[in-house]
């Protein structure tokens, strides 16, 4: 296996095509339905469904069906189901999964730092979600397309992004 090359991969997309999503995602303050009745009205879990299912779509990856499954008062749910690349591989399946809301604002922010305004320093990103769990439809993507660019079989491989786990 060629470890630098993908790794090398991986750093490229991370830095050119996922960062740039995660600051856009920062930026808007899509919270739970716990913390945000009002969820459905304020728009801001559709704009984060919207963006991520824009990017998912612009990916390079074969076989990657998507569809968002939506339900009378209910958070949307991206399911995304990517077949095995190697037919010894068809009865196996790998699930990754992920959420897409957020935790309130909360106090504690450093006085150069706030939820809903990221900021990068050095190999850090700071804003609310970026760590917990925005980035999980992109590193799944991502390992499966460094898979995929590389040559290397992958199981049947299922993503489910929910937006009501917090």
């Amino acid at each position: 296996m060629k470890i630098q090359e993908i790794s090398a991969f991986c750093d490229r997309v991370w830095e050119n095509s996922i960062l740039p999503e995660l600051i856009d995602y920062i930026r808007i303050p899509n919270k739970s339905p716990a913390f945000d009745p009002d969820w459905e009205r304020h728009g801001h879990m559709e704009r984060v469904v919207e963006q991520f299912v824009g990017w998912i779509k612009r990916q390079a990856i074969q076989g990657l069906s998507l569809e968002v499954v939506r339900l009378p008062e209910r958070t949307p749910l991206i399911y995304i189901d990517i077949p095995a690349t190697d037919p010894a591989m068809q009865d196996h399946s790998v699930l990754l999964y992920g959420h897409l809301d957020k935790q309130p604002e909360m106090s504690g922010w450093r006085e150069d730092l706030g939820p809903w305004q990221p900021v990068r320093n050095g190999d850090r990103l700071y804003g609310r979600g970026g760590a917990d769990d925005g980035y999980a439809t992109f590193a799944s993507l991502l390992a499966i397309k460094a898979l995929q660019q590389h040559n290397i079989p992958h199981a049947r491989c299922v993503v489910i992004i929910e937006a009501c786990e917090e």
